[in-house]
């Protein structure tokens, strides 16, 4: 099955991590016993060697960099020029990828096909570029909406407004508030450029917001449902149906905590939380009883985004085992079609229309 994994954190894995990524997931980890400066050291489940294993061809991957102000608690760069910077670095990094042959940036319908016959000819994947789409997870680096601009002409082609907390254009999980004026500018440059509006970390207030004045595409890369585990970072019934009326298409999350009620960071574990890949279908198959259909959901994992295997499903080693994910919808009595737009189909068709 050939999948698509609408949100890998690749480039804050390669930058701030210093993990090298073209190398197996045992040998990143095995560089990393012993260190304590994150949580998940040694715990990682994401390299290219892995996606060409689970047949994940195509990837949405991030560029990330948070502004923080004084009195904002979370980690960031003081100002929004570090944090432009931060995401030319990141930038600088995708690029020495595709220079390695480890990937290829995707931005036009063209180029989508290509890849697409590239993966599917039936040869073997080891030496085939991941396909990738750059999206900015939070836009405080955009130093001012001219900024875009510089920012689509080096691929960009999806932006989430806000990340966690308070934002410079939007407000993320956690945080509540509106868009405001520059959140406003910043959706109708995204409109002029047809970048793809991700609604994913937008507070309640933002992402309603976001959808009154924003009339371009929409998705959500990586979003669970606020009536299973009951938090803002998760979307309710009443915002997925918008989505869907938007024709958008919304990516399981893979992260434990968003998985299942009462997780404890640093406590809970995966096994004992019975956080398995079946329990991010329940999430998937409740959007699908909302929808009608099985056309507005797919994979958005966020695998190493800040967390590894101490917090992603008990049933997942790494990334590769994606590929149980059609199983467990086939247990359930969706059809083949169905699961291939599940896998990979949702969101080819939502960039075949965006793009086209």
């Amino acid at each position: 099955m050939f999948i698509i994994d609408a949100h890998l954190d690749l480039s804050m894995n390669a930058m701030e991590w210093n993990r090298n990524l073209r190398l197996p997931v045992e040998d990143i980890r095995r560089r990393e016993v012993g260190m304590t400066d994150k949580p998940d050291r040694a715990k990682g489940v994401v390299s290219f060697p892995e996606l060409r294993k689970g047949n994940i061809g195509l990837v949405v991957a991030t560029q990330i960099a948070r502004f923080v102000a004084p009195d904002n608690p979370l980690p960031g760069w003081f100002s929004p020029e570090q944090a432009w910077a931060q995401t030319q670095g990141q930038l600088a990094w995708y690029k020495a990828m595709e220079d390695a042959g480890e990937m290829v940036q995707i931005t036009n319908l063209a180029a989508l096909e290509k890849h697409l016959a590239l993966w599917n000819d039936g040869s073997p994947n080891i030496s085939k570029p991941v396909g990738y789409i750059l999206s900015l997870e939070g836009a405080d680096s955009i130093v001012d909406v001219s900024y875009l601009q510089r920012a689509y002409d080096n691929g960009l082609r999806a932006v989430g407004p806000a990340h966690y907390g308070p934002g410079r254009y939007a407000q993320g999980t956690d945080a509540t508030g509106f868009m405001g004026p520059k959140g406003h500018a910043l959706l109708k440059e995204m409109e002029r450029l047809n970048i793809i509006l991700d609604a994913t970390h937008l507070c309640d207030d933002s992402f309603w917001e976001a959808m009154e004045h924003f009339h371009g595409h929409v998705w959500a890369s990586h979003n669970n449902v606020r009536a299973l585990v009951n938090h803002n970072r998760q979307f309710s019934d009443e915002q997925i149906k918008e989505l869907i009326s938007r024709g958008a298409v919304i990516g399981g999350a893979m992260d434990a905590w968003m998985m299942v009620p009462g997780w404890v960071r640093g406590v809970s574990q995966p096994k004992e939380m019975g956080a398995s890949l079946d329990v991010l279908v329940d999430h998937m198959d409740h959007i699908c009883q909302l929808a009608g259909n099985a056309l507005h959901v797919g994979i958005g994992s966020d695998l190493d985004g800040a967390f590894g295997k101490e917090q992603s499903p008990y049933d997942l080693e790494t990334i590769a085992d994606l590929q149980k994910i059609p199983a467990l919808f086939a247990k359930r009595g969706y059809s083949a079609a169905d699961i291939d737009n599940i896998m990979h189909g949702n969101w080819l068709r939502f960039l075949r229309k965006a793009w086209s």
